[in-house]
C-alpha cells in the first residue's frame, strides 16, 4: 500500500512540475520588455542590420518587416501621416505622376483632420495603413487597449474611403514590446518597421532637398523599407528626385503587399 501510495505521489508531483513548467514557458513566452527600434544603417551598398539590437527574434517571430527579398532591387516606399503639414498633396502628386505605390500609415488626428486626403489615397491606389488612434506607447497599455486604438483607426478610414480592410501597422514613436507585436497581429495586422530612415520628423530642423536626397540615396539597398514622414518640406520636395535616381540604379518600387520574403538581417 505505501509503495502504491509513494507511487501516487511521484506521478502526482512530476505533474504539478509538468504544468508549472508550461506556465513558466507561457509566461516567458511573450517578451514585455519595451524597445526603441534601432538599426544599424546601409553604408556603401551594404545591408542594415538589427542582429545587435536585442529584439530581431522577437520581430521576427511575430511576423513583422524590417526587410523585404535582399536578393531584388525592390524598394518599399512608406510614409507616417501623424498630422498634416501642408506636404501630403505634393507627395501624392509626385506618386501619381512617377506611378509609385506607397503605404501611409495614419493616427486619428489625421483621419479626422484630412477625410479627402484619406479619399484620394485610397483612390490613388495607395495602402492606408493604421498607426493609432492616439499615437500612445504601446508597450504601456494593455491588449484591449491597443485593440481599440487599432479598431477607431479601421472604423474610421473605413467610412471615409469604403475599404473596410486595413492590415499593416506602425508602432507608434517606433517603440513596442512583443505583447504589442502579438496584439497587433491577433488583430489582424502585421507590423512594419523600415530599414532606411532619417531624422526627418522635426519641422524645426528642416536641412534642405539636397540634404534629404542625400540621406535616403546613401541608405539604398535592396529590399528596403523606406520611412519618410509627410510633415517634412525636404521629403516632398526630394522625393521626385529619389525616385527618379533609385530608378536609374534599377531598382523598382513596389506595393507592400508585393512584399512576399521577409529578411530580418
Amino acid at each position: 500500500m505505501k509503495r502504491i501510495l509513494t507511487l501516487w505521489l511521484c506521478i502526482a508531483m512530476m505533474g504539478m512540475s509538468t504544468v508549472m513548467g508550461e506556465s513558466a514557458s507561457a509566461t516567458q513566452a511573450v517578451d514585455g520588455q519595451p524597445y526603441h527600434f534601432g538599426f544599424k544603417k546601409s553604408k556603401g551598398g551594404e545591408l542594415p542590420s538589427i542582429a545587435q539590437e536585442g529584439f530581431m527574434h522577437l520581430i521576427e517571430r511575430q511576423g513583422g518587416i524590417f526587410l523585404g527579398d535582399t536578393t531584388k532591387k525592390e524598394l518599399f516606399l512608406t510614409f507616417d501621416n501623424g498630422y498634416e503639414n501642408g506636404y501630403t498633396p505634393k507627395v501624392l502628386d509626385v506618386l501619381k505622376a512617377k506611378k509609385v505605390p506607397a503605404a501611409f500609415f495614419v493616427t486619428g488626428h489625421f483621419v479626422k483632420d484630412q477625410p479627402d486626403l484619406m479619399r484620394r489615397m485610397a483612390s490613388e491606389g495607395h495602402i492606408i495603413g493604421n498607426h493609432s488612434w492616439s499615437h500612445p506607447d504601446m508597450s504601456t497599455i494593455s491588449s484591449a487597449e491597443i485593440r481599440s486604438e487599432l479598431d477607431r483607426v479601421r472604423t474610421a478610414s473605413a467610412e471615409l474611403t469604403g475599404q473596410k480592410e486595413m492590415k499593416y501597422v506602425r508602432p507608434p514613436r517606433g517603440i513596442f514590446n512583443e505583447k504589442a507585436l502579438a496584439s497587433c497581429r491577433e488583430a489582424g495586422y502585421t507590423s512594419v518597421f523600415w530599414s532606411v530612415a532619417y531624422k526627418d520628423w522635426d519641422t524645426n530642423i528642416q536641412q534642405g532637398t539636397d540634404y534629404a536626397y542625400r540621406q535616403v540615396m546613401q541608405q539604398l539597398h535592396p529590399g528596403a523599407v523606406i520611412l519618410l514622414h509627410s510633415v517634412s518640406k525636404d521629403n516632398a520636395e526630394a522625393l521626385g528626385s529619389i525616385i527618379d535616381e533609385a530608378r536609374k540604379q534599377g531598382y523598382e518600387f513596389k506595393s507592400l503587399d508585393d512584399l512576399k520574403v521577409k529578411h530580418y538581417h
